[in-house]
């Protein structure tokens, strides 16, 4: 017998009333959520995603469709009677309590005994790196510190699933990419399903085990992150994970002429749209031999990144293509703002996608 989801959602929509007109926040959405997965709901503000989790949590009521957690129907359930726990960007930690008093808080509501207070509540500021600093305040810890005492807070009551909206947007840079890894790491030792909100592409692909890619209240992806990234199912996705090329156009024989030069296009004949990642591409003054796609173009912008320079080259069509190249070796660069240029790029990285 197969096992059941953590978290499935069946045809859930949401709708609100707004200026006397019916608006849908979320379009109907099906997705199930296994047992111990990291599942990311990613998009831009806006989209559908923190209505979603709220209705997982029973903060909202589906206008139309089912919650199901761990099999039972809980679309009815108010938020206290279901088996999951929320953390918030705010944290909202009691300023007043030590570590140790906000990390136990729900086990005392519930009156757990003493003795399996104090051993749960160790054994999760372990789990977390909050061992030693039991006795100090909120204010006297770091924004990542305070981030891993709500964690605890919530991962203590030993919940089904955990549900994350946007807790690491208080951050700066350098402390979310050290939580995102130390979240993933949590995630593993305790084993429970994460569910995670985020507008972060970076968050999501760092951490998660699936990512649905929502956009206006609908999933238009649903896959792994290698999946999403190198594969994606609109232009939307494309252009939502992490930064794309996009060349339209009529293919003949597997080619599409872009710009006085061909992208090659397996299997692919009539209107088509294809994806290929700056990465992929190799820029060069001379034209490249081979089966490769290849399209000329003129340098208009050199950006140094650091690890990495960053071209735009304008074709001869009015299209721009955006190319990266790995400072590898030395932090020489290919070409200069108005060279002209060959771009070149393997078969197997032109991508078909839908609209």
């Amino acid at each position: 017998m197969a096992e059941l989801n953590a978290i499935e959602l069946d045809d859930v929509v949401k709708e609100y009333l707004s200026h006397g007109e019916v608006v849908q926040a979320v379009k109907g959405i099906t997705l199930g959520i296994a047992e111990g997965e990291f599942f990311s709901l990613l998009g831009p503000s806006g989209c559908g995603k923190t209505t979603t989790m709220r209705m997982v949590a029973g903060f909202e009521d589906p206008s139309r469709g089912v919650v199901r957690l761990h099999g039972k129907d809980v679309t009815d359930v108010p938020p206290n009677k279901r088996d999951v726990n929320m953390v918030f960007q705010s944290y909202a930690l009691f300023p007043h309590m030590s570590v140790w008093d906000n990390v136990a808080f729900g086990l005392k509501q519930r009156k757990v005994p003493q003795q399996e207070i104090r051993q749960r509540v160790g054994e999760i500021l372990e789990i977390v790196d909050l061992t030693g600093r039991e006795k100090r305040r909120p204010r006297e810890m770091s924004g990542g510190q305070q981030q891993r005492v709500a964690l605890a807070r919530a991962l203590v009551n030993k919940p089904r699933a955990l549900l994350l909206d946007e807790p690491l947007g208080a951050l700066d840079l350098k402390l979310r990419q050290a939580m995102q890894i130390e979240l993933k790491r949590i995630q593993r030792e305790v084993g429970i399903t994460f569910v995670y909100v985020t507008h972060d592409q970076g968050e999501a692909l760092t951490m998660s085990d699936r990512i649905a890619v929502m956009n206006d209240g609908l999933v238009e992806q649903l896959a792994g992150p290698r999946e999403i990234y190198e594969r994606p199912a609109t232009a939307f996705v494309a252009g939502f994970i992490g930064t794309s090329n996009l060349l339209a156009g009529t293919a003949a024989g597997g080619v599409l002429t872009v710009g006085g030069g061909r992208v090659l296009v397996p299997e692919q004949n009539g209107q088509v749209t294809v994806t290929v990642r700056p990465e992929k591409i190799t820029i060069s003054t001379e034209q490249p031999d081979g089966d490769v796609s290849a399209v000329p173009g003129t340098v208009a912008e050199v950006v140094y990144l650091g690890t990495y320079n960053s071209y735009a080259v304008s074709l001869a069509d009015g299209a721009e293509i955006t190319v990266f190249q790995q400072n590898a070796l030395d932090s020489t660069t290919t070409a200069e703002r108005g060279d002209s240029v060959w771009l070149s790029w393997r078969a197997q990285h032109s991508y078909a996608i839908g609209s």
